[in-house]
């Protein structure tokens, strides 16, 4: 079968799922619109399959699989990054935060915005001057090559799970929402079309899915916007409407409880915008906020990035046009997130996903003209399959970096001792794509219902404590070695995983039930006025207000009592705990000091003749750039 009719198949299989199951779960698309739906995401899909066929003839040895042959230009890699960086998280999952949790959520935002700084300034030059293909490949430069390319592998794999939930989560539960379907059938359609993307187009396709991904995003997020300007004002008078808008006030009344029957309307509304609904403690979002930043620069499959480009300035120029782009679409959620908080009302957003990940392609409905409109229904199928090349075109990103840990890095430089030709590597590639693709098709499945924001926080977590120390210490201090990259991997690692297993973020059956068991009898309380009112109502309009506010306490009642029903006979968390040992959500603050200090302890306990010898050599080449292109491990 040659290339055309491979690619041919990938897409129809993708497609034909989406077809031809019944309606089995809640959809935000009415049947007699779903022809639409079909239409926009076949296009996209389509599009982008042809771009794969276009690509998969450049590809033929493992350079081009892996970094496009190092062909690509530095505005060319900016997009690029910014297409893999703008993941569901960014899109999806940010929006869903700040539509439900206002401030708060924004955080995460000016984490990933202030992030690319650290890139800039001090990975990007040296990385693309010493690196060749993967991680790894930079910390292998002067330190013992196998050690160093195992614990780098186990670390990259490690982080880009984790973040490869997050997009599948996201992708899952997009095409679930949109079409109706299961949501294990969405996450297969999702994983199926990663997999076509790499295995026949490598770096080349997925640059140029990225590009073509974020040019879309960034162009429907700037239309969102000036539609919710023009509606609730620019910068202030936006500001102001969302205080004083009541979807906005009763949605604080609802987190605060108790603490908002003192407050005005006005006051609820500020709350709104100020910190704390979700994040109680300020250490807290320190916390965040040093593992977005950090963890940036330790991202392997943003790394990979840079030894795309050809020259070192173009990597430099790469991360400025990103930094640009990511940067205002940024700025962009904040307008996004809290307009779906007016527009669309946090009740609506949840009741259709409970993690708030519908938030941005329910706005573009609304201000289409609603549910039961063309153009309605047309910007959610746009926005929402722009959001699906975006999860797609980011989980192939990260599939390519594990598939070049597992296949570069472990078959190739460990077990193959770098005698592979080049035919061997890239069928190696390829094999692990397929493998790492089907454990990624698996954790989508097992991961249904998570949040896709907090999920890429636990991947961020994993890469600022283990990736960016040892790859900062190994390119800037002499004394950093082998010792030095061993601990320091396997300490990061392995604090930043515990200190969440032990935090917040795991789910503590005792308090969940304590927390439903309110929920239900602030429900029975409720309804209990609502039919007393009910009986009293002396006119249909007002009647039919109040049966709508009995169905909704109705729901809210039944989620909570399915959340008891799904514990039952479960008292302690995954780890065997009845409440949280480590009180922040985020381990950063306390996983990075650690990552580092046990990299310097380690470089100092052990001796290595090598990285000493090595240290002049690279440093004159990370400052250089001077015999890049016979860039080999050593």
């Amino acid at each position: 079968m040659n290339l055309k009719n491979k690619i041919i198949l990938a897409c129809l299989a993708v497609l034909l799922p989406l077809v031809s199951l019944p309606a089995l779960a809640q959809s935000a698309v009415s049947d007699q619109y779903k022809w639409l739906t079909f239409t926009v995401f076949g296009t996209i899909i389509c599009f982008t399959m042809f771009v794969t066929y276009l690509a998969a003839k450049r590809v033929k040895t493992a350079k081009d699989f892996y970094t496009a042959g190092g062909g690509v230009s530095g505005l060319q890699n900016g997009w690029a990054i910014a297409g893999d960086y703008l993941s569901a998280a960014s899109f999806l999952g940010i929006a869903g935060l700040i539509s439900i949790w206002g401030y708060d959520g924004f955080m995460y935002s000016v984490g990933w915005l202030v992030a690319y700084i650290s890139v800039l300034l001090v990975i990007a030059e040296p990385c693309r001057n010493i690196g060749k293909y993967t991680l790894a490949d930079i910390l292998a430069y002067r330190n013992d090559p196998k050690k160093t390319r195992v614990v780098g592998a186990i670390s990259v794999i490690t982080v880009s799970t984790f973040y490869l939930i997050a997009q599948m989560v996201g992708g899952g539960v997009l095409v679930k929402t949109l079409i109706g379907i299961d949501y294990e059938y969405s996450v297969i359609a999702v994983g199926i079309l990663m997999l076509s993307y790499v295995l026949f187009g490598g770096m080349v396709a997925t640059t140029w899915v990225q590009i073509i991904k974020a040019i879309l995003l960034v162009t429907a997020s700037i239309v969102m916007v000036i539609m919710v300007w023009s509606q609730y004002g620019f910068f202030g008078d936006f500001l102001n409407n969302v205080v004083n808008d009541p979807k906005v006030q009763a949605r604080v009344a609802t987190i605060l409880g108790d603490a908002a029957k003192n407050m005005t309307p006005t006051e609820l509304g500020q709350r709104f915008l100020e910190p704390g609904l979700l994040f109680k403690a300020p250490i807290d979002q320190i916390s965040l906020g040093m593992a977005l930043v950090f963890g940036t620069a330790g991202m392997p499959h943003i790394l990979m990035r840079f030894f795309t480009v050809p020259t070192a300035q173009e990597a430099r120029k790469s991360v400025v046009w990103a930094m640009g782009i990511i940067g205002g679409f940024y700025v962009l959620t904040l307008f996004l997130g809290m307009g779906a908080a007016m527009k669309v009302g946090a009740p609506t957003i949840i009741g259709v996903d409970p993690g708030g990940n519908m938030a941005a392609p329910l706005l573009a409905q609304a201000l289409g003209g609603g549910k039961d409109s063309l153009m309605g229904n047309f910007m959610l199928a746009f926005v929402a399959a722009v959001a699906f090349a975006t999860i797609v075109a980011v989980v192939a990103g990260l599939v390519l970096a594990a598939a070049s840990a597992m296949a570069h890095d472990i078959y190739v430089g460990v077990i193959r001792g770098e005698h592979a030709t080049q035919a061997e590597q890239v069928k190696a590639a390829r094999i692990a794509t397929v493998v790492f693709g089907a454990i990624a098709i698996a954790l989508g499945i097992a991961a249904k219902g998570q949040n896709v924001a907090h999920l890429v926080a636990l991947a961020f977590a994993v890469a600022s404590s283990a990736n960016f120390p040892c790859v900062f210490l190994t390119l800037f201090w002499r004394k950093c070695n082998t010792g030095g990259i061993v601990t320091g991997m396997i300490v990061g690692t392995v604090t930043a995983i515990g200190i969440v297993l032990i935090s917040p973020n795991m789910t503590y059956p005792i308090a969940v039930k304590a927390a439903s068991e309110k929920a239900i009898k602030g429900a029975d309380d409720k309804l209990v006025k609502l039919n007393a009112d009910l009986a009293a109502a002396a006119d249909d309009a007002t009647k039919a207000k109040i049966t709508v506010d009995v169905e909704k306490a109705n729901k809210a009642k039944a989620a909570a009592q399915k959340k008891i029903d799904d514990l039952k006979g479960e008292t302690t968390s995954l780890v065997g705990l009845d409440k949280p040992l480590f009180e922040l959500k985020n381990p950063g603050i306390i996983s990075i000091p650690l990552g580092f200090l046990a990299v310097i302890i380690g470089s100092l306990l052990y001796r290595d003749k090598r990285a000493d010898e090595m240290w002049d050599e690279l440093y004159v080449r990370q400052n250089t750039g001077i015999l890049t292109a016979k860039a080999v491990s050593h």
